[in-house]
């Protein structure tokens, strides 16, 4: 039998990132409650590093509107996602657009621009890794061997949330 997720453990299981993730997108420490929430933080306009021309938006919001929609299936009961659900509808246009549309989409590759402040611009191809019927998604962003995007991406794993400043200081 399914039970439902805790709010704590939605908001766990959406959030979970690594040490070069943090370097590149920036410090998630200083956020809080729903910030902490990818699919929050995508719909409502808080502070990126990255950015998205509007295809790239479609393609990654519509398959999280579906995720959020086969969450609410598995866990009807659940009220911490309906939670989720009515505050993004009431906060977001394009997520009410989407919910009520019913669209259904699927996590593709696709690439990801991230804007660092010490290293610059970052082209990154990313995919996205989904168990059907599940609650896991795993996106993992990575960079051609032997690019300039390696490069910084390898700067950035020394570097972690220190600026250049500090690391050479």
């Amino acid at each position: 039998m399914k039970t439902p997720l805790a709010r704590e453990e939605l908001a766990r299981l959406v959030r979970g990132r690594n040490p070069l993730w943090a370097a590149s997108a920036g410090d998630p420490s200083g956020w809080r409650g729903r910030e902490r929430t990818y699919v929050w933080r995508q719909f409502t306009g808080l502070p990126s590093r990255t950015t998205h021309t509007p295809e790239q938006k479609q393609r990654l919001r519509t398959p999280l509107v579906s995720d959020l929609r086969s969450a609410t299936a598995r866990y009807p009961d659940d009220r911490g996602s309906r939670s989720l659900i009515a505050d993004l509808r009431r906060e977001s246009e394009p997520f009410r657009e989407l919910w009520a549309s019913h669209a259904v989409g699927f996590h593709k590759a696709d690439t990801k621009t991230v804007h660092h402040p010490e290293v610059g611009t970052i082209l990154l191809d990313c995919v996205t890794l989904a168990v059907p019927g599940g609650d896991l998604r795993i996106t993992i962003c990575s960079a051609a061997p032997g690019t300039g995007a390696a490069q910084q991406l390898a700067l950035l794993a020394t570097l972690g949330l220190q600026t250049t400043a500090t690391a050479l200081g």
